[in-house]
């Protein structure tokens, strides 16, 4: 099979990102290299895949300051939003009832549901508490699989270069 008749993979982009990527650049030496890879994802990678945002994204990249939130909207504007049906919410509330994810952060839960449910490639965020947590993984993993999902990769920017050398 050719790489031109390859179907594209999919990322579903969970908040973090477009908050990494519009902020204005930290003084602090790990975020703002945070800040910097995620940039260079955008620029040089993105456009290797197709993207998909959920409403919760669009929820919660609205919060906080006025013009920082303006600029997180703009960056997803254009990116596909995936349905939240029935399926996404029963997904979550079985994540939820293992207690694995507190309850303060239920939205990661969803992020991971919506992203299973319509078979997404990858789910990439910088959330490594919740979300792009090896052993927080394992488990969400039993219980994805046990629902007949699959489990997207999840991954931050770092690890999406595809092998690609970045700055």
């Amino acid at each position: 099979m050719s790489a031109e008749s390859m179907e594209r993979l999919k990322v579903y982009i969970e908040t973090t990102i477009p908050s990494f990527l519009t902020a204005r650049p930290s003084n602090k030496l790990i975020l703002a290299g945070k800040q910097a890879l995620t940039r260079q994802w955008w620029e040089r990678r993105r456009e290797k895949y197709d993207l998909f945002i959920s409403q919760y994204v669009l929820d919660e990249a609205s919060k906080g300051d006025s013009e920082a939130a303006e600029r997180r909207i703009n960056a997803i504007s254009h990116i596909e939003m995936l349905e939240v049906d029935n399926d996404v919410i029963l997904l979550a509330e079985r994540i939820m009832m293992s207690g694995i994810i507190p309850p303060k952060a239920d939205t990661d839960a969803l992020h991971i549901a919506v992203a299973s449910r319509h078979s997404i490639d990858f789910l990439l965020t910088w959330n490594c508490t919740h979300i792009a947590n090896a052993e927080i993984l394992v488990k969400i993993n039993h219980i994805v699989t046990e629902s007949g999902y699959f489990l997207p990769t999840i991954c931050t920017p770092d690890e999406l270069f595809g092998g690609e050398d970045y700055e």
